[in-house]
């Protein structure tokens, strides 16, 4: 059935070339003729013979020519004919000579030569080479462009890697050993097919790489072919569609041929998701991608494995893609290549400050700390902005200042010191500040606090208050999550403790509370209201994981209603944490409006001196 296809595709693309070659020459011969047409137009004209008469008795004729049909006729520059030459048809006259004579005109017959191949050569086959150049040079820069000439639609655009020539090994990926582990046998497979077909394994006919943006996956790919010392097709998924139905699947059986020619090699295709969506959604139909995918399907059913033809694809949206594309047999395996952890941020950083002068006393695993979520591309443009910094301040070599402030330029922004806030901000400011650091540090299920400022940042915030776990968590409980809904709720009512108002500082807090709170009842189960139901379910868990809801109307309305609730009891606590340490609140925002930022060393230890007093006062109270 698929070779049947096959015969079919290609007799459809001849058809396609064929019908456009004539279409072509048809233009060129058409533009010849209206070329000879306006030429002729231009610096010829035919007159009646009474107007030949004429001139030749008012003796207005230079030359003429006679042949058997025509007389051509060449007037003086005098008449109203100009530099045209003229032309009548001969009647045979008899007494055309003897006029001719009697006029002085010079005459001719038909020359011996014949100069109908000069005719010919300047009519025709002149024009014709000329257009035919221009043709030509016209579609190469169309090939340029678009790889590929308007004949050659179905050619294949994959940028070819020759062996060694990615420069990337599985030296250069850091924090993801698990994937380096699922691809290094594919590797050792193409190095040493023997070893595994001896015993009947077969190598993987493709893997798929899913993960987030900027976690690595064109890296591994290219690493895998840099290991593997083959020969590297790299195209995206978007390089398959085309304008013209049938040209995407001409382009899959094109780059699945010459990858057999250069076999043992390795395919990758980036965003397969471009091409691999599910057909399931019959409405959004669209038949140039369907009938690419339908291709790539067959080719990946109709190649032998063992010629060494590895196909790898990566994506962010594995939930789309069509079920056919993911069974084995076609994507054996599926390597996730997740989020690193804190050991994978801080090799990362090593690799990334590799070829970048740093100072003795830089610390790499404070930074992976306090990156929590980063992935290498993050990672990596903390490493450069630090480099940039240090040349900004007059250094040659990157110091752990650069790296600390690098990474809060990535998360907040550059300062902005031309921002000028009234007083009033400030202190607003600084208590809001300071009520999420207090909060933090008198709740038992908190991230330490490591930095609290009120220097403005580009990104619109106005302080912030930064707090980074001492290990790396895989689990949250349900106190720690509480906990976190109170530290984020401390800024509002800090405010409305000090202040007895509020003010539009606290939206992202409110927000980022509201979204824990409703997960806390939709999709972890940890109220009693609904128990253990999944009321949410996570689409796109790659890119943005936005929630999808799964309940009826009335129990969303009562989901909001017990989100509600654990957002008040938040917020009461944290009012009722400041109240209690109200002195020290106001303390710490003095001192905060001060200095303008705080750091979490300084911060613990006014927190601590204010315990330790409070413990000596009630001790002697007691006494």
């Amino acid at each position: 059935m698929n070779k049947k296809t096959n015969k079919n595709d290609e007799s459809n693309n001849k058809n396609k070339k064929w019908k456009f070659g004539v279409a072509y020459i048809v233009a060129v011969f058409g533009l010849i003729m209206l070329f000879n047409y306006g030429r002729s137009a231009l610096y010829t004209k035919q007159i009646t013979y009474d107007e030949f008469i004429t001139l030749l008795d008012n003796k207005q004729i230079q030359e003429v020519s006679i042949t058997r049909d025509k007389i051509s006729i060449e007037p003086k520059k005098d008449t109203s004919y100009g530099n045209k030459v003229l032309y009548t048809a001969n009647i045979g006259d008899k007494d055309l000579v003897q006029n001719l004579k009697a006029s002085g005109v010079k005459f001719s017959g038909p020359l011996a030569s014949n100069p109908l191949l000069l005719e010919i050569l300047i009519s025709w086959i002149g024009p014709l080479l000329f257009l035919l150049l221009i043709g030509r040079l016209m579609f190469g820069k169309i090939d340029k462009k678009m790889g590929g000439g308007v004949m050659s639609f179905g050619k294949n655009t994959a940028k070819l890697y020759a062996e060694d020539q990615t420069g990337l090994t599985f030296k250069d990926v850091a924090g993801q050993e698990e994937a380096k582990e699922s691809l290094k046998e594919i590797v050792d497979f193409l190095h040493q097919p023997q070893k595994y077909t001896q015993i009947g394994a077969k190598l993987p006919k493709g893997a798929l790489l899913v993960g987030p943006p900027g976690t690595g996956k064109t890296l591994l790919a290219k690493a895998v072919a840099g290991e593997a010392h083959v020969p590297f097709f790299s195209l995206s998924g978007s390089d398959f569609v085309e304008m013209f139905v049938g040209m995407g699947a001409a382009r899959v059986r094109d780059l699945f041929k010459q990858a057999e020619e250069k076999a043992p090699c390795i395919i990758f295709i980036d965003e397969i998701d471009a091409i691999g969506k599910s057909r399931d959604n019959t409405m959004s139909s669209n038949d140039e991608r369907e009938q690419t995918l339908n291709q790539l399907l067959s080719e990946m059913d109709g190649f032998d494995a063992t010629k060494g033809v590895v196909i790898l694809g990566a994506t962010n949206r594995p939930e789309i893609l069509d079920k056919a594309l993911l069974r084995p047999g076609r994507f054996d395996r599926r390597v996730i290549v997740d989020r690193p952890d804190l050991k994978g941020r801080e090799d990362i950083l090593k690799v990334h400050s590799r070829d970048v002068k740093m100072g003795g006393e830089v610390d790499l695993t404070s930074i992976a700390k306090a990156t929590p979520g980063a992935v290498g591309a993050d990672l990596a443009n903390m490493v450069n902005e630090a480099a940039l910094r240090a040349v900004k301040q007059g250094r040659n070599e990157v110091i752990q200042e650069d790296l600390e402030e690098a990474v809060e330029v990535i998360i907040a922004g550059k300062e902005k010191r031309d921002r000028i806030m009234s007083d009033k901000e400030k202190r607003i400011v600084s208590f809001h500040e300071v009520g999420h650091a207090l909060v933090a540090a008198l709740l038992k299920n908190t991230d330490p606090v490591h930095k609290i400022t009120i220097v403005p940042r580009t990104m619109g915030s106005l302080g912030y208050t930064l707090q980074l776990p001492d290990e790396e968590k895989y689990l949250v409980s349900k106190e720690e999550m509480m906990d976190q809904i109170t530290v984020m709720l401390g800024g509002r009512a800090a405010e409305e403790v000090e202040f007895k108002s509020i003010s539009t500082g606290a939206s992202n807090d409110i927000e980022r509370a509201t979204q824990t709170a409703r997960n806390m009842v939709t999709m972890y189960g940890m109220t009693e209201e609904f128990d253990m139901m999944a009321l949410e379910s996570m689409s796109s868990r790659y890119l943005d994981g936005r929630p999808v809801q799964n309940c009826s109307a009335k129990t969303a309305a009562r989901i909001d209603e017990v989100t509600l609730e654990i957002i008040k009891e938040c917020h009461k606590r944290a009012i009722n944490i400041l109240n209690d340490n109200r002195a020290l609140l106001t303390k710490i925002s003095e001192r905060l409006l001060e200095k303008e930022t705080l750091l979490g060393e300084e911060f613990m230890s006014i927190v601590r001196e204010d315990k330790d007093a409070l413990e000596e006062n009630t001790n002697t109270v007691l006494q």
